[in-house]
């Protein structure tokens, strides 16, 4: 198992795959993919993880994290976010945050990020904003 930085079309492509396979490949990119950081977690040659870091000064939001849904609840997921957390800090961020599918939110949890008051609906799904201080 490695994490590497990736290009954005890695992203999108398991992005699109894992979250909204539905939905047009157009709606999983983001206007702002050219400013981001994008994380991969593989395996051998396989990618397996995928997730976006977007720092602005000492502020950071995670998004677009996905996991191959044959390879979810096998530690993956959370290797690779344990590691953009870590990376954000040792970047200098203070704050953190993500908008998590409300349905999610005890998982972030568990990695030291709180709910905010902060909840929005897209593309018929619920989220709140959470987020952790280093």
């Amino acid at each position: 198992m490695r994490i590497a930085m990736i290009e954005k079309e890695q992203a999108w492509q398991l992005r699109h795959q894992v979250m909204w396979p539905d939905k047009d490949y157009d709606y999983i990119k983001l206007k702002e993919d050219d400013e981001g950081t994008h994380y991969g977690l593989f395996e051998g040659e396989d990618l397996l993880s995928v997730v976006s870091l977007f720092i602005r000064g000492d502020q950071a939001q995670f998004r677009k994290f996905a996991t191959l849904s044959s390879q979810q609840k096998k530690g993956y997921g959370s290797k690779l976010l344990n590691y953009v957390l870590s990376e954000a800090e040792r970047l200098g961020v203070k704050r953190i945050f993500c908008n998590a599918r409300v349905e999610k939110a005890a998982f972030y949890e568990t990695f030291g990020l709180s709910k905010t008051d902060d909840t929005f609906q897209k593309g018929g799904k619920e989220y709140i904003v959470m987020e952790r201080f280093y």
